[in-house]
């Protein structure tokens, strides 16, 4: 369900919080929809309990995640039932500056920037 990579140089539980984010305003997560326990996703990613623990608490203090005693998390009831497309978009603002970044850094032409991204998005 979730992609956690611990060379990314972001801390585990940013990315994983970042990814609920994501999946919640892209309506792949739906009010009620119950995620994995801290323990199943912390045995799938071989990562600490407290890591996806801070992830889920952090969460539910932004009012994203639910928790309900002797229930397993649920995406909690949303503000706005559905999100536009420049809201889902400012999720990734943060990502494209990076990316645009690096590839000035690297000296990467903006032709060759898109069409490799045009490829990825061809894989997926």
């Amino acid at each position: 369900m979730f992609t956690l990579n611990p060379q990314s140089g972001i801390p585990i539980y940013r990315q994983l919080a970042e990814q609920i984010r994501r999946m919640v305003a892209g309506g792949q997560l739906k009010e009620g929809d119950e995620l994995p326990s801290v323990r199943e996703v912390a045995l799938e990613h071989a990562v600490n309990p407290m890591t996806i623990s801070k992830a889920y608490s952090l969460l539910e203090l932004e009012g994203v995640l639910a928790r309900q005693r002797g229930k397993p998390m649920q995406v909690a009831a949303q503000k706005k039932s559905a999100h536009n497309e420049q809201q889902r978009l400012a999720h990734l603002h943060p990502q494209l500056e990076q990316l645009v970044l690096a590839a000035r850094q690297l000296e990467i032409p903006d032709k060759l920037l898109l069409s490799s991204l045009r490829e990825l998005l061809a894989e997926k």
